[in-house]
Formats: C-alpha cells, structure tokens, sequence
C-alpha cells in the first residue's frame, strides 16, 4: 500500500514508496525533442516532480498536428516539459530542505496504482485536457487519500469552462472557490500577499491570453478544509518556470511562480 493512502503521515516516510514507483522515463515534448539529463537524475529524493500525463481534449491545438499516442509524448501535457520541471524542481531544492529528485516523473492515471506514490500532481493547459470519466475516478481516491493536484496555464472563457467541465467528473459535489489571501496555502514558506498574473513568455507584450485578462487563485477543499486541487487560472506558471533562466522573461514574474510552487508543494506534503 502507497504511503498515501495512509494520508497526512509527512515527508518522513516518503522513501518507503520508492519500491513502488515506476522508473524515470523522458518522453518526446512538443517543445522539446530532446533534452539532457542532469548528472544527478539517478538519484532519489524525498520529493520529486510529478507530471500528469492526459488525453487530448476538443479544444487541444497540437494533437491535429501530431496525431500521434499521447501516452507517447508529443502530446500538450508535455508542454513546457522538461524544462519548467527540472528548472523548478532546482529551485525548490535551493529554498527549501526537502530533499528534490532533479528529473521529473511522467504519471498516467491509468497506470495501475502508480498515481498512488506521488502525494504531488502537476498538470498543465488544462483548458484542452481531455481527462475522461474512468481517469477521473482515479484522481478523486487519489485527492481523497491525501493527494494534492496543481492545475495550471489555461486562459479565458472557453478553456474556463471545458477545466470546469472536467474536474467536475472528479468532484461533481464540491464547489471551486477563490482561495482567501489568509489561507495557509498562501503563508507556508513565502507571504503571497501581492500576487500578480503570470503571462506566458509568448504573450508578454499583451500580458494575457485569449480573453482571460485577471488573474485567479482558486481551489477544491476536502471536508477538513484541506486544498485538493489548487487552480492558477489565466496564469501560466509553468512558463515562468521553464524561462526562469532567461534574462528576457521578467523576473517578477518567474520570482512570483517559483515562490507560489513552493508554497503548494510544502503545504502539499504537510497538511
């Protein structure tokens, strides 16, 4: 049984699943081919990246181009991968104690039990996923033992609605709300008080994209108060991330999506 299921026991017990987890694999992006790994990507840690791999869905621009197997890669959930992965996982190595593998980790909710082993889920353009029904089931136990889903980087009415639409197979009973500034989620490492909207490297010049102008901060809560799903909707972290290296992209902008990722992944592992 994956520690997880065992919910709120802390990052102390983290290495007895590693036994469990599926072994590292780098996949094909639709932004990289191919990427080098670190010298370091064999070694464990206490915590690593967790990637949700997704079907496309009806508002998915790339999937027409590649027509390929998602499950493969080269298709959007490898958008900004592995970069913004490994880009934050360094920086959440530097600002915090937890002990962070330097490679990501792929997940696929039909994979078995695999799911089960990482108490940390990221998603991003989640405005064209096309998380179905059966896999939805699977994320709702995997939320209810204690895990923790970060959806990001999806912008504007439509997409609004096909996430909303989708993460209602998961929890058709549970509202999403704006997460209040007091919340712990925004004060584990880092006082977000002054949050702003994080726009992608492409859209800099507009500062938003489609017509998703505002940034939100929202959130699905357990029956404890506990955030499950933390949404950054017409924010897009994960570029922010993935161009934290580059003297072009502001750094008020990756600054703020490093520190709210580290606020999520500590808050994740202790609450």
């Amino acid at each position: 049984m994956s520690w997880l299921a065992r919910g709120g026991i802390g990052l102390a017990l983290i290495s007895a699943a590693f036994a469990f987890q599926r072994p590292f694999h780098q996949f094909h992006g639709v932004e990289y081919y191919n990427f080098e790994l670190p010298q370091d990507w064999q070694q464990n840690g206490e915590f690593a990246f967790a990637r949700l791999m997704y079907p496309p869905g009806p508002l998915d621009g790339y999937y027409p181009r590649f027509q390929g197997d998602w499950r493969q890669g080269l298709s959007l959930w490898t958008q900004d991968y592995p970069r913004a992965d490994r880009h934050f996982s360094r920086a959440l190595s530097r600002l915090t104690r937890v002990n962070t593998r330097s490679v990501e980790q792929p997940v696929m909710l039909e994979d078995g039990d695999d799911v089960f082993n990482w108490p940390w889920l990221y998603a991003v353009q989640v405005g064209e996923w096309g998380l179905n029904e059966e896999e939805a089931a699977i994320m709702r136990e995997y939320l209810l033992r204690g895990g923790f889903f970060m959806a990001d980087d999806f912008h504007g009415t439509d997409e609004w609605n096909e996430f909303q639409k989708r993460i209602h197979f998961v929890f058709p009973d549970r509202p999403i709300v704006e997460i209040d500034d007091k919340d712990a989620i925004f004060h584990t490492v880092y006082d977000l008080n002054d949050r702003i909207q994080v726009p992608g490297q492409a859209h800099l010049s507009l500062g938003y994209k489609n017509n998703g102008i505002g940034a939100h901060w929202r959130a699905i809560y357990d029956d404890k108060g506990r955030v499950m799903v933390a949404i950054s909707y017409n924010s897009d972290l994960g570029d922010a991330w993935e161009y934290a290296d580059d003297p072009y992209y502001p750094e008020k902008f990756s600054g703020l999506a490093i520190r709210i990722g580290v606020n999520y992944v500590v808050y994740a592992m202790t609450h």
